[in-house]
């Protein structure tokens, strides 16, 4: 393979505000309920009174923005019956061809980070390819959603430049790294508390 692409996410300046959701929903004219990328919220913490009456509290709250993670092991590709997904040689990239799909959703059930995304209308799944479809000679620009970003928390590029610059933690909270997503976190300072927990996510 002659490159890897992936995602930044920094979960420490994240706020939350979906902007990234959105670009990447308008970007993709995808319909309601589908989306390609999730922001989850993840919280923890609690509060204690004191022999004065007094209340302390040691909460928090963070935000990950997630998508496809174009992974080195994608689970989709491994489940597929009909052979629907190949990973490209060129980026990286896991593509999917909707033609072969059959509906068993197989894909969707086995993925850490349900990246697949059924398409009720046209009856075939369908998912991120990072904006890759808008390469021209100048090369890959960033996607809609890195673009979008006003904290700056995400970033695009090749894996390996990501991990340099960055670091190489590849997982955050409860997300598994069985499937070796192409992804580099930046770690909230609460991320690896014992109490995390994954609140309901939003559905648009």
């Amino acid at each position: 393979m002659s490159k890897q692409y992936g995602f930044y996410i920094d979960t420490k300046h994240c706020t939350g505000c979906k902007a990234c959701f959105v670009a990447c929903k308008d970007r993709q004219n995808l319909n309601t309920g589908e989306k390609f990328r999730k922001v989850y919220e993840f919280s923890g913490g609690t509060w204690s009174s004191a022999d004065t009456d007094a209340f302390s509290k040691n909460v928090f709250a963070f935000y990950v923005s997630m998508s496809c993670n174009q992974c080195d092991n994608p689970a989709c590709l491994n489940v597929c019956p009909a052979g629907a997904y190949t990973k490209r040689d060129a980026d990286g990239i896991v593509v999917y061809d909707a033609s072969k799909c059959i509906s068993c959703f197989g894909c969707q059930k086995v993925c850490p980070y349900t990246a697949p995304v059924y398409d009720y209308e046209a009856q075939h799944m369908k998912k991120c390819i990072m904006c890759t479809d808008e390469k021209d000679s100048s090369g890959i620009p960033d996607p809609a959603c890195v673009k979008a970003c006003p904290s700056r928390a995400l970033d695009f590029g090749e894996i390996e430049a990501l991990k340099a610059k960055y670091g190489d933690a590849n997982t955050v909270a409860s997300f598994p790294t069985t499937t070796k997503p192409n992804a580099v976190f930046k770690l909230h300072k609460d991320a690896s508390s014992g109490n995390v927990v994954m609140n309901k996510e939003e559905v648009f």
